[in-house]
């Protein structure tokens, strides 16, 4: 994705579309098959949410499943697995339950990963063998009430002692933040008011044990069986050993563990797309109007079509991000956050589509739309909002070509120094020097949604070098602009992800056995099309600044200020 914002379509990084080894889908069915009877006989979702608590018999049998160490290297006793691999389990377990879905997920992708990624051999022996099983959990601590994505704003602080640091703060919103035995927490290392420069931030293992304290679990709307608790550090003694990755270097670690955690919640949004639609395709058999069930109506059937198509794409996208994770890519961060916006945007729209399909059965408290609805708002907000992440994607995309240029690179990450150098760099030709721009090797019945791909994809070449001459240094507050470069950037990813698939199947069964794929291409295709050809001619004409005013204003009045006339 990175070098496609500046025109070059590595077609070879997504076709042939990346299939599952034949030892992974073997190993993942019979783990499924294990999960499916577990659910049959312990899971009841519905009981989970009003009792805001996880039983500890699914505990218990989730723990037997050995679900807490799947990613974790084999030789701490893990299973190892892919992530291919786990996120086809993780998909599974969040169309089971969503709750037992966070709680497996975020003590794996989060807590667990960090330690695995980062941590010295000496931190991996002592504490990975300890989260294989699930007997202890672990918990990833960055967020604070004063920060939210904005980790340069943390306040929590670690000061140097003999021997370790002492850590001040709290944090909020911690996963398994009242379970957990081990966290890794994030506190600046730099000196209180260092002359405006950017915070130090440095990753911990702290352990519940060294005098951290938690909170009551905090009333959600949805997820209510996994508790989200305020932790806090009050003169805690953190070992100088327990230090995570470098000194100073905290927000790469938080960012690249990020990256897995969003993967693993994009997994979790297909699966809780296909257990909704699941209940919606039998609520239109089932429900009938004027003589006839409702799913025989245009408008019914538009509703399932649409979901389908963005359920469709969206899993494409997933496995497709997956399975550059098993391959080894260098850097996944852009791919990762489209999985995590696409993945949260494309449930919520299922799950309210299913609750209008069900119409008041599906308001009624007790039935299992209402709940689904509520599980799925919270895929929005977890993992960097997807406000931000648009953001992320955007800036970071327009960051790439730059990389091999001394300055332009470090221009974007640091966006109000030294602009100068993007400005000029973005007035040459990109293309002739990062290579192709034809979309090669895709399936010839899908000729045309390979030509919309490759039409957007000089467009977004297009649109950001003008927003660069456009803006210069001052790109970093031009979120309307950020938001439409992220948005043509996400559309075409899913699309390029559905022609890959779709063109393999299409290889494999030809045009009639692949008829149903070749259907959903085509249509989701259709779909993003026309959402980006509205972004693209939104960058000539907006009325993006009348937008701002109006929210100034409505800031002042506190609110509406008009009375009926």
């Amino acid at each position: 994705m990175k070098g496609l914002f500046f025109g070059s379509i590595e077609a070879a990084d997504v076709v042939p579309y990346p299939t599952m080894p034949e030892a992974d889908t073997r190993r993942v069915d019979a783990l499924l098959a294990k999960l499916r009877r577990l659910s049959a006989s312990s899971v009841d979702s519905a009981s989970i949410d009003a009792d805001a608590r996880i039983p500890e018999a699914v505990m218990r049998g989730a723990r037997e499943l050995g679900l807490f160490g799947l990613l974790i290297p084999e030789p701490y006793g893990g299973g190892g697995m892919s992530m291919s691999a786990f996120a086809r389990v993780m998909q599974e377990l969040a169309g089971v339950d969503a709750s037992l879905a966070l709680t497996v997920g975020a003590h794996q992708t989060l807590g667990a990963m960090s330690i695995a990624r980062f941590g010295t051999e000496s931190q991996r022996a002592a504490y990975l063998p300890r989260l294989t099983s699930g007997a202890e959990l672990a918990a990833f601590a960055l967020t604070e009430a004063g920060a939210g994505s904005d980790a340069a704003s943390i306040s929590s602080h670690a000061e140097v002692r003999p021997g370790g640091y002492v850590l001040r703060g709290a944090k909020v919103w911690v996963i398994g933040g009242d379970t957990a035995g081990v966290f890794t927490v994030f506190a600046r290392t730099s000196p209180r008011g260092d002359d405006g420069a950017k915070p130090r931030l440095t990753a911990f293992l702290v352990e519940r044990d060294f005098g951290v304290r938690s909170g009551p679990p905090e009333p959600k709307i949805g997820v209510r069986g996994t508790p989200t608790t305020t932790l806090h550090f009050d003169e805690v003694f953190v070992p100088a050993a327990n230090v995570l990755g470098e000194v100073g270097r905290g927000f790469k670690v938080a960012m690249e563990t990020l990256n897995g955690g969003r993967l693993c919640l994009a997994a979790g949004c297909v699966g809780q797309s296909k257990r909704i639609l699941a209940l919606a395709t039998l609520r239109c058999t089932e429900r009938r109007a004027f003589g006839r069930p409702i799913g025989q109506f245009g408008l019914i059937k538009d509703k399932i079509a649409c979901m389908l198509a963005e359920t469709f794409a969206l899993e494409s996208a997933v496995y497709m991000t997956t399975r550059m994770v098993d391959a080894r890519a260098l850097d996944y961060s852009v791919e990762s956050a489209i999985c995590k916006v696409m993945g949260s945007e494309v449930v919520m729209r299922v799950a309210s589509e299913a609750m209008q399909i069900a119409a008041g059965y599906g308001y009624a408290q007790g039935q299992p739309f209402e709940r689904l609805l509520r599980d799925a708002r919270a895929n929005l907000v977890f993992e960097g909002t997807n406000e931000i992440l648009r953001c992320f994607i955007a800036l970071s995309g327009m960051s790439a070509p730059g990389a091999a240029h001394s300055g332009v690179g470090a221009a974007m990450r640091e966006p109000i120094k030294g602009f100068g150098l993007l400005s000029e760099f973005a007035l040459r030709t990109a293309r002739s020097a990062l290579g192709r721009d034809r979309f090669s090797g895709t399936h010839a019945a899908l000729s045309r949604e390979t030509a919309t791909f490759e039409t957007y994809a000089q467009a977004l070449e297009r649109i950001v070098q003008q927003a660069l001459r456009t803006h210069g240094k001052n790109i970093a507050e031009m979120q309307y602009t950020q938001r439409r470069i992220a948005d043509v950037a996400i559309d075409l990813y899913a699309v390029a992800c559905v022609i890959s698939r779709t063109s393999l199947v299409l290889d494999k069964r030809g045009e009639e056995g692949a008829r149903r794929e070749l259907d959903l291409t085509v249509m989701f295709v259709g779909m993003a099309e026309r959402r980006l050809a509205a972004a693209v001619s939104s960058f000539e004409k907006n009325d993006d600044e009348l937008r701002k005013s109006i929210a100034d204003r409505a800031y002042a009045d506190g609110g509406y200020p008009f009375d009926v006339i």
